[in-house]
């Protein structure tokens, strides 16, 4: 089980497994704001409610400069899957500017792309092709992206994730 944990402020930080959410609570670092009621843990002195949501008692600072890490599925899902090119479903990534060419491994410089354009693109640029990008490609943004885990959100999560896109 997962937890959403909230800043202060109400913004969402990051999912923590439950034992560690319930850490931060025993410790009065957090405050549990949506539990499930139907599976308790017990400890030798008291039984705790199961959190789903916890909020930070504390005012925690996230720097600003946090970078999503380049992945080929996270290229993937920015792109929603569609070919930067044709706008088919796509299940490789393509280099706009080809590595050969001092291309680099960058949000700016990757888009999603089908198979078959792909390889007819080869090691061309998309102007040497006479092709143009479907999309600007530019580093991912917005709650889903920052906060680490919530790519399977528990529905219970919603309205917080809500409050903060």
């Amino acid at each position: 089980m997962r937890t959403l944990v909230l800043n202060a402020g109400y913004e969402p930080l990051a999912v923590v497994s439950f034992k560690r959410a319930i850490v931060l609570v025993m410790n009065e670092k957090a405050t549990i704001i949506e539990r499930i009621e139907d599976d308790p843990v017990w400890g030798t002195s008291a039984a705790w409610d199961r959190p789903a949501v916890i909020v930070l008692t504390r005012y925690v600072r996230v720097p600003g400069g946090r970078r999503v890490p380049v992945t080929r599925r996270g290229v993937l899902r920015r792109d929603a899957h569609r070919c930067a090119y044709c706008g088919k479903a796509a299940s490789t990534i393509d280099h706009v500017l080809p590595r050969s060419r001092g291309g680099a491994d960058s949000w700016e410089n990757l888009v999603a792309c089908c198979l078959r354009c792909n390889n007819i693109k080869g090691d061309r640029t998309p102007q040497e092709m006479s092709w143009s990008l479907r999309l600007t490609p530019r580093p991912p943004h917005g709650t889903g992206w920052s906060v680490r885990g919530t790519e399977r959100a528990d529905p219970r999560w919603e309205p917080y994730l809500a409050l903060a896109a």
